[in-house]
């Protein structure tokens, strides 16, 4: 497979025009925050009145017809009505304007054609400018006029001025870039919108015992389990040790709060007549109830949650800062969809941190949209991570027709941790948009982002250093991890059901891309990363352990005297050891200052192994759980995993008998070896008690540091003595292949 030139993937600085001022250093020198001023013509029609009759019967069927240039725009319209009131918003982009006449028409609906019944004429040079935080412009009555300027019968209510995206009606104007968009329901799916995530508990159950049961079958001792279901989730009990009609559940207690238990009566039904009845009998069972507010609900990966607080409102800790998020643009999308015949992206943008999530508009058939929308949150710990997603709507034109089947496509996303960035510093930078494929990773495109982290005060933020990563509750009454994985896929599914009821629904597939659900599962790609991340993470001792070798082997002479001074130094005075470790680490980090990170951490197809993955890898990958590939190329599979496993099977089996060996010293299971060894601590024993212990260190590190002439190429006699210890290898039994 081709490899990608890696320069395509690169992080990007960019300069915009933030705010309508440019970004000076690290600061704004205006007030607009954090994207680009984007300026509309705002036209607001509230109602009409007297207008006159138009059908043979005198009744009115009207609606407003907006015309600026190409652009045209319609309200809805009303049956036999001469006052209707619209409350319409209407927003058309000043970039796209090539008019210099705002035409607003008053027609009547009909069959054939529809009939003009006023007009009002606005000059663009005319209209006023509107920058909040002023007050809304008030919506003005004007009388219609015919097509020569005579004036007519009826009025129309307006309120018409130029504005930027920064107006309070920007969200819920409909825009001239949507005019292809057909349907009241597909109009709403094109705006931008905030979501909260519900709020989720954790319900504990805890079943003590059981009185009086009337088991079905009375021939043999009854094997009694509790089985507890809410909604989709189910969790049953052990079967009862106590082989009575009395089981006892003993668990301990799982909250700090004293929580008083209660008995509840068993309830039965059976069906008399086609009718459900009730049985009264006196069975009841003995539990304790309770909502668990200490623990955070986990519906993210840990490694890259964006928010850490227990569900209580009343645990949260104050704030420690204010996260602002600038959605600019895109450049370069590849194409999603094909409509009426040509390549189209309908693209918009979800930004999730902690438990709000926004959406923005959906910019219709571009290629590089532009949005200019900026979002806040409130920032309670800074080790979280925000992550934005780009995706293609394809619930416009008619796309949940069928049954619904359409789903948005996912174009790319990126996550940004906060502890990575400084602290009122705006970071204004491209991000390239990746996307792993059956054929290999590609670039959608890329996401233009201004993103600024202000601190409200640095020592609270200082001392989350300090503080567990998850609420107390995580660590005094710890769930296990098959729990929280359980628990994390119900949450996920809670929350993707309940967005997707909202209006516009943020889709199933979209909360599910946004949280990593299924990133679980089994990938020979990401197994091969974290090998090689281990190997980074041990390079740094491996280097160390070289350049030891070399001290010993007198590479460089002067470099190893340097060494014998320093080990003297320390050995003679042993106080310094400690302050000369940290003294030499501190010199380290302000010498890698100079080559700290001045951008964000983003993507990095290298790290993943992206870029190298097998055709065969990634399709192994991408396939369903369970499999759905034909027999032999499972087969082919499960051989190679078998093969990988072998290898792990003999490493572990390796560090296995080392272990096993260490244990022999004093096992006597060789006991001539183990008389060797204790006789030799006896020896040592007596060898240090009668000798200062300096003397013991300078004439070991002098030995490990001897001169190459005066070692042997052959292993030490610690050595052969330890690789002659006995394992229990022998022990284990073995397959043969005939």
């Amino acid at each position: 497979m081709q490899r990608p030139p890696q320069e395509d993937f690169s992080l990007k600085e960019t300069k915009p025009h933030l705010g309508g001022g440019k970004v000076s250093g690290d600061k704004l020198t205006s007030t607009y925050e954090l994207v680009e001023q984007m300026q509309y013509l705002y036209v607001r029609v509230v109602k009409a009145k007297d207008l006159p009759g138009k059908d043979v019967m005198g009744s009115l069927d009207p609606y407003v017809e907006f015309r600026l240039g190409n652009y045209r725009g319609t309200t809805r319209h009303f049956e036999k009505k001469s006052n209707p009131e619209w409350s319409q918003i209407f927003a058309f982009s000043k970039d796209r304007i090539q008019a210099s006449v705002l035409e607003v028409n008053v027609k009547d609906k009909d069959v054939v054609k529809d009939d003009f019944v006023g007009r009002v004429m606005f000059d663009l040079n005319e209209i006023p400018k509107r920058v909040p935080p002023d007050s809304p412009l008030a919506p003005q009555w004007y009388r219609l006029e015919d097509r020569n300027g005579n004036k007519v019968k009826g009025e129309l209510m307006l309120a018409v001025w130029m504005g930027t995206q920064a107006d309070e009606a920007f969200p819920e104007s409909w825009h001239s870039d949507a005019a292809t968009v057909s349907g009241a329901d597909a109009l709403a799916n094109t705006r931008s919108k905030v979501y909260l995530s519900p709020k989720l508990w954790y319900l504990r159950v805890n079943v003590i015992e059981a009185q009086d049961l009337i088991p079905g079958d009375r021939s043999r001792f009854p094997e009694v389990y509790v089985k507890a279901i809410l909604g989709n989730q189910a969790s049953r009990t052990k079967v009862s040790t106590s082989k009575t009609i009395n089981p006892i559940y003993i668990d301990r207690r799982l909250d700090h709060r004293p929580i008083n238990s209660r008995w509840y009566n068993l309830e039965k039904h059976i069906i008399v007549e086609g009718e459900k009845k009730e049985i009264k009998f006196a069975s009841r069972i003995h539990m304790r109830l309770y909502l668990e507010g200490g623990y955070h609900v986990l519906n993210e990966s840990t490694h890259y949650s964006s928010d850490l607080r227990p569900t209580a409102k009343q645990l949260w800790k104050s704030s420690i800062g204010v996260l602002e998020l600038g959605i600019l643009n895109a450049q370069g999308l590849s194409p999603m969809k094909t409509k009426d015949g040509r390549a189209a992206t309908d693209a918009y943008c979800v930004a999730k941190y902690g438990q709000k999530w926004v959406r923005t508009r959906t910019v219709i058939d571009s290629f590089a949209p532009k949005w200019n929308e900026q979002c806040t949150w409130e920032v309670f710990d800074p080790c979280t991570v925000i992550t934005i997603g780009v995706f293609d709507n394809c619930h416009l034109h008619g796309g949940d027709k069928g049954g619904g089947g359409a789903r948005d496509s996912r174009i790319g996303k990126v996550r940004i941790r906060l502890s990575t960035l400084e602290t009122d510093r705006v970071y204004t930078h491209s991000y390239p948009l990746l996307v792993l494929q059956p054929t290999g990773v590609k670039k959608m495109g890329e996401i233009h982002l201004a993103v600024r982290f202000t601190c409200s005060s640095l020592l609270n933020m200082m001392q989350m250093y300090s503080q567990p990563l998850l609420p107390k509750m995580h660590y005094i009454y710890h769930l296990s991890i098959s729990q929280l994985d359980n628990l994390r896929h119900q949450a996920t599914q809670i929350v993707s059901m309940r967005l997707s009821r909202a209006e516009p629904p943020l889709r199933k597939e979209i909360v599910e891309y946004m949280l990593d659900v299924g990133s679980h599962m089994w990938s020979m790609r990401r197994s091969k990363a974290n090998v090689f991340r281990i190997m980074g993470v041990l390079s740094g001792l491996i280097a160390i352990g070289k350049w030891f070798d070399q001290i010993c082997n007198w590479k460089n002479p002067i470099t190893t005297v340097l060494i014998h001074i320093l080990f003297l130094i320390l050995v003679l005075y042993p106080e310094l050891i400690l302050p000369t470790i940290f003294l030499y680490l501190f010199l380290i980090g302000v010498w890698y200052y100079r080559w700290r990170p001045r951008h964000p951490p983003h993507m990095d197809t290298r790290l993943s192994c992206a870029d190298t993955a097998h055709p065969d890898e990634l399709d192994e990958e991408f396939d369903t759980f369970p499999t759905s590939r034909p027999p032999d190329t499972v087969r082919i599979r499960y051989d190679r995993l078998r093969s990988i496993a072998g290898r792990i099977q003999t490493v572990v089996g390796d560090m296995a008998t080392q272990g096993e060996r260490l244990q022999s010293l004093l096992s006597w299971r060789d006991p001539r070896a183990t008389a060797l060894f204790v006789i030799f601590c006896l020896i040592a024993a007596i060898a240090l008690y009668v000798t200062h212990f300096q003397v013991v260190a300078l004439v070991t590190g002098f030995y490990v540091l001897r001169h190459p002439r005066f070692r042997h190429k052959l292993p030490s006699v610690p050595v052969n003595f330890f690789r002659r210890l006995p394992a229990r290898t022998d022990c284990m039994l073995r397959t043969v292949y005939c």
